[in-house]
């Protein structure tokens, strides 16, 4: 199932870049565009398939045997520049998702709580009202404020920059996502419906009646499991939003990968990236089901 679910993102990408207007070529010919005859003997030469079927299959293949190919606009092997890259955007997505559960999980349990307390209202429209701004202009004023006018975190491009001083600047990029990712507000509405859930359940009543810790009697149902699933769920979002923080803060991740290889035309970076977040959602589904295995056993004979 997993393998099909790849190889149908794979295939829809392919199609998309082989439809789209432009020639992959022109940007290892110094911006010519061949037709024709030149383009067949440029097809026949660099041992490419005419068919965008076969050219489809012929990546593939590759990709199986571990070759993504060659970057067209760096000339480097397109794995290399994955890992490098991914590893810094892996870097940003976990630490964002830390700070995302860490403000959203203490705000939806004490709304599910206190259902009537004029906090956990302020609490909850603040958490919604912060998902509700814009990543980008969220950034440039994160960068104005605490770089420009307060000098608490240095300015870095690209990669480069004092050695010391890349964690520090890694601050505000994680902050930035995992609060304006839209990730926030939807794991606090989340943990506060199920928790409410659960505390209304006969067996957490029956607990409370007794005397008995109740987080012991809900934390399984009303906050590991949903919090599994929405993160699971949001995954596609907090990716699509690293993008634009990566843009925004320079950061050499996936997403700043991305957004050159799209301006430079570059396939086999754009297919590369297409796999590996489809590979990174797809893990989000399993790490949901492991965790609700975990905790109900039975559902593994399902």
């Amino acid at each position: 199932m997993t393998a099909a679910l790849l190889a149908g993102v794979t295939f829809v990408a392919f199609l998309i870049l082989f439809l789209a207007p432009g020639d992959p070529f022109a940007a290892l010919l110094g911006g010519r565009t061949l037709a024709g005859p030149e383009r067949e003997a440029a097809y026949d030469a660099l041992g490419i398939p005419r068919t965008w079927y076969g050219q489809y299959l012929a990546w593939m293949g590759n990709v199986l045997h571990g070759d993504f190919g060659v970057s067209l606009r760096t000339g480097q092997p397109v794995a290399r520049e994955l890992v490098a890259s991914g590893a810094r955007t892996l870097f940003l997505t976990l630490g964002s998702l830390l700070v995302t559960l860490a403000v959203a999980i203490p705000i939806g349990a004490y709304a599910a709580v206190r259902p009537a307390s004029r906090r956990a209202w302020a609490l909850t429209m603040s958490a919604y009202v912060v998902s509700a701004l814009p990543t980008f202009w969220l950034g440039y004023l994160a960068i104005y404020v605490f770089t420009r006018q307060l000098g608490l975190f240095p300015i870095l491009s690209g990669t480069g920059g004092p050695q010391e001083h890349a964690w520090l600047y890694a601050a505000l990029p994680v902050v930035l996502l995992g609060l304006g990712s839209g990730a926030l507000s939807e794991v606090v509405r989340y943990v506060r419906e199920e928790v409410a859930r659960v505390m209304a359940e006969e067996y957490v009543r029956t607990a409370r009646a007794k005397g008995a810790a109740l987080w012991r009697h809900v934390y399984k149902e009303g906050l590991l499991l949903p919090v599994a699933e929405i993160v699971a769920s949001k995954m596609p979002f907090v990716l699509s939003g690293a993008i634009i923080v990566e843009q925004v803060f320079n950061w050499p991740g996936l997403g700043r990968l991305a957004w050159q290889a799209a301006q430079d035309r570059d396939y086999p970076v754009i297919m590369a990236i297409t796999l590996a977040a489809a590979v990174v959602v797809r893990l989000g589904s399993f790490l949901h089901r492991a965790v609700y295995v975990a905790v109900n056993p039975r559902a593994s004979h399902e």
